[in-house]
């Protein structure tokens, strides 16, 4: 069965709460580099994610995408 898109959001989303590299982010979200590039621009672009460079690029989880993730997740739960 496939996921939505907002559960591969919520997915990413929850892997970045303590930052996460976007090799961390396809392998723990089970994505390939070409579909997880559009969702981490999105959710960048919306302000959801924070990006920290340094020695490599790291994806963190803003207070902002922390409310979306408990919003899709109540939403998940109305809707089961």
């Amino acid at each position: 069965m496939r996921r939505s898109k907002s559960e591969i959001m919520l997915d990413v989303l929850n892997i970045c709460r303590s930052g996460a590299s976007k090799t961390k982010i396809v392998y723990k979200a089970n994505l390939n580099f070409n579909t997880a590039t559009p969702y981490i621009d999105l959710l960048s672009k919306k302000g959801l994610l924070s990006i920290r460079k340094g020695s490599g690029t790291l994806y963190e989880t803003t207070p902002q995408g922390i409310e979306v993730m408990k919003t899709l997740r109540q939403l998940d739960t109305y809707l089961s």
